[in-house]
């Protein structure tokens, strides 16, 4: 270990630790644009300077290791002037974009102006104007009037993702980026060029204008859309979620995630979710409240009936413990979705297996059975838990279909459901909560247990599997919360009167 002086500081860091490095392990500010810890060092921004005792010159912090002894200072005059200038040159040419900018409440350029600038620019030239709306490939926009030449996202195509869509073409003032023999920018993972971009050079398609950032909570989860587990935040608010990005865990993402893990919040909002509890009604499903589903429920008598359960791999841990209790001697389905591809790995996150909890299904119910050989027929009741992420699973309509053959049907779904026209004697229908509703675990391809949070409550009265077995079996009450209607880009902060 090293010892060192910052900003008055006595700290110690490993040998080989950047200035910028202790810095940030400090979680003292420093500005800089270009350097990202998950990149290799460009050292282009120069705005990360530091005065370094018995040195005459300023040193960049990003590229120049910490010695034994060194002290350092980023916040002495002659730092903050030097900031200044490279904060001036980095806006010579910077559109007043803020109003329309994504980026605007997330911006690195903002939070560094706002910090080390606030002057009068002495650059008096005329702006250079560059192409605006660049469509950059099937997901991705770019201004580059806004763009500040970082390199993030050139850096990440070439050391990431190993794709090399991008580049920095022409020179001066006119260097722009841009793609590589036009080839678009269309990886699976090209949206975490948005993620790292400093600025609103580089915008999502699919988040584009759909809410500003201030409108937004973020909540720490995991992504269940394959066994990963990719640590993530969900952005969400009383409309729904609107965005799922990496959240940092260099244990297992990095800072990385794939871009159709982005996707998963698209099944919990309300326009693709079953609303409300069901039951039969002269053979057609009629919206009964939750209560009365579970009352109903609760008074169908269970005892010496044959009773077959098909689950897939994306409930909790807990949620397969409570159905395991609560149907004990029952017949057990694993329903896989693409078992030919379980194993595949495209050597940087994405695996094959579209489930996060597979390992924790297989370890909670030992005598689980392939769903191959499932036949509704052969039961008294029938216990369906339909996937969350129904998309990734080829079979979803032909299962449906199967469940007709049920004597008596008890169906869990987060998803809207086709209209069914069935025969059973009697068929409850409960609406099941998605990963963003219900706390709990999961046990990623490396039996890692990877943790859930609750972020929001979508649909009011949709229960998760647990607590539907403890208020049937203990009569526990299930907490209904209800929100208020939803509005769209709702002011939290309104100034003055009205």
């Amino acid at each position: 270990m090293l010892k060192c002086t910052i900003n008055g500081k006595e700290v110690e860091v490993k040998e080989g630790t950047t200035i910028i490095e202790a810095y940030k392990e400090m979680q003292e500010d420093i500005a800089h644009y270009c350097w990202h810890p998950g990149l290799s060092i460009a050292g282009v921004c120069r705005l990360c300077v530091v005065e370094i005792e018995g040195n005459p010159r300023l040193q960049i912090a990003c590229n120049t290791e910490v010695r034994d002894g060194m002290v350092i200072s980023n916040v002495s005059d002659k730092v903050e002037e030097a900031v200044r200038w490279g904060l001036d040159f980095h806006l010579i040419n910077h559109p007043l974009d803020c109003p329309i900018c994504d980026q605007a409440g997330e911006c690195g350029l903002q939070e560094q102006y706002m910090k080390y600038g606030q002057y009068d620019s002495s650059m008096a030239e005329n702006k250079v104007k560059k192409r605006k709306v660049v469509d950059l490939g099937p997901k991705i926009v770019l201004d580059a009037e806004r763009c500040i030449l970082c390199s993030r996202c050139v850096r990440f195509t070439e050391e990431i993702s190993k794709t090399n869509e991008l580049g920095i073409f022409n020179r001066g003032d006119h260097s722009m980026i841009g793609t590589v023999k036009d080839k678009p920018l269309d990886n699976d993972y090209s949206v975490n060029t948005v993620d790292i971009c400093p600025v609103g050079a580089l915008t999502s398609k699919d988040f584009r204008f759909q809410q500003r950032v201030w409108y937004l909570e973020n909540t720490a989860t995991t992504c269940p859309g394959c066994s990963t587990g990719c640590s993530v935040s969900v952005y969400h608010n009383k409309e729904g979620a609107y965005r799922v990005k990496p959240r940092e865990d260099k244990e297992n993402n990095g800072y990385w995630m794939c871009d159709e893990g982005r996707n998963v919040y698209k099944f919990v909002n309300k326009e693709a979710r079953l609303l409300s509890a069901k039951t039969l009604n002269s053979g057609k499903l009629s919206s009964v409240r939750l209560a009365q589903a579970l009352e109903d429920f609760t008074s169908f008598n269970r005892e010496g009936k044959k009773v077959g359960v098909l689950l897939t791999g994306q409930n909790t841990t807990e949620e397969y413990k409570a159905i395991l209790e609560m149907f004990a001697g029952a017949d057990f389905f694993h329903w896989k979705n693409n078992e030919e591809k379980f194993n595949d790995f495209d050597g940087l996150l994405k695996r094959g297996d579209k489930n996060p909890n597979t390992n924790g299904l297989i370890e909670t119910i030992s005598n689980l059975k392939d769903a191959k050989s499932f036949n509704a027929s052969n039961y008294d009741l029938t216990v369906a838990v339909m996937p969350e992420n129904f998309l990734v699973y080829e079979d979803y309509n032909e299962k449906l279909e199967s469940l007709k053959a049920s004597k008596n049907l008890l169906l869990f779904s987060a998803a809207k459901l086709p209209k069914m026209e069935l025969k059973t004697e009697n068929t409850w229908v409960f609406p099941l909560k998605t990963f963003v509703e219900k706390e709990g675990s999961y046990l990623n391809h490396a039996k890692t247990e990877r943790r859930i949070q609750k972020a929001t409550s979508i649909v009011t009265e949709a229960v998760a599997l647990n607590e539907f077995a403890a208020a049937v079996s203990r009569g526990l009450k299930i907490n209904i919360n209800h929100h208020e209607s939803r509005k769209q880009n709702e002011f939290t902060n309104i100034p003055g009167q009205y």
